[in-house]
């Protein structure tokens, strides 16, 4: 009998030895499911790639610093908002794309640097797609098109011309590094000032007398106008204006073909009316000081 007991004990010892160790065993693992039983593979819905977009925020229409926020504009990493056609074009693309829009704000010389290196994926700045700049972007077929003219003072006789010869001898300023500084030679026997860095610095040296007339395309002379209503808009007869490319690209990296097909693809599906429609629109609502 005392033999029984003891066999008995013994195997109810070694039971709740057993009993104890299945316990323990679940804390040992690192991998065992979540008490909560929710492992049913509900996984957090995948971030969006990000689309970083740069421009110099100080182009009007095309694109400028706003102070407040609005349903088309986009904020900045350092302060302020970025706001016009670029930025309405940017963020349709963007969302055409699947994509979280980032826009940088840089200077125009820093454009083709941050591109080629990385630093942001696309350039949206107004920005023609010139043979040298083709060598190191590439480039999606035009998203807007317009017409080159020149920006005077209204009560200067200048404001009357209608033809290149008109501005013979007259001191004519454009933007540094751009098409618009370009093409001044042009005209007949001109002074051609020394280019500056933005159109507000251009507006500010035209108002003052050291400038006669500066290049433009005609959306950015609008917005000038718009701002400046003692300034006026020279536009040209067929044939005795400015020969230039006066389309504007969207460029990526060169050899970023991925990249630049989808933007294509994105780009392809918005018409003329409506592109034509967003420059209206940001005509309208640029800041005075855009």
């Amino acid at each position: 009998m005392m033999n029984q007991r003891r066999f008995l004990a013994a195997i109810l010892a070694a039971a709740a030895t057993l009993s104890l160790l299945a316990g323990c065993g679940g804390n040992n693992g690192g991998s065992s499911a979540p008490a909560s039983g929710n492992d049913g593979g509900s996984t957090a819905p995948a971030e969006k790639k990000t689309f970083t977009v740069g421009m110099e925020c100080n182009y009007a229409p095309f694109n400028w610093t706003q102070v407040e926020s609005d349903e088309f504009s986009v904020p900045l990493e350092s302060a302020g908002h970025a706001g016009g056609y670029d930025v309405m074009m940017a963020k349709t693309l963007a969302d055409k794309m699947g994509m979280e829009l980032v826009i940088k704000k840089l200077s125009w010389e820093g454009l083709e640097p941050a591109v080629t290196s990385g630093e942001i994926d696309a350039i949206i700045a107004g920005m023609t797609a010139t043979p040298e700049r083709k060598e190191n972007a590439d480039f999606t077929t035009p998203y807007y098109e317009s017409e080159m003219v020149c920006i005077v003072r209204g009560d200067d006789a200048l404001a009357n011309a209608t033809s290149l010869a008109d501005f013979t001898g007259k001191n004519v300023q454009g933007q540094q590094n751009t098409l618009y500084d370009d093409i001044i030679d042009q005209i007949p026997s001109v002074n051609h000032m020394t280019p500056l860095q933005s159109y507000p610095l251009m507006v500010v040296s035209l108002q003052n007398g050291e400038a006669d007339a500066l290049t433009a395309e005609l959306p950015v002379a609008t917005g000038v106008v718009t701002s400046n209503p003692n300034l006026s808009i020279v536009r040209f007869e067929a044939g005795k204006g400015f020969e230039a490319d006066t389309t504007v690209s969207i460029a990526v990296k060169k050899g970023n073909t991925e990249l630049l097909n989808s933007i294509q693809a994105a780009l392809d599906t918005i018409d003329t009316d409506t592109r034509n429609q967003w420059m209206t629109d940001a005509v309208s609502r640029q800041p005075a000081n855009g």
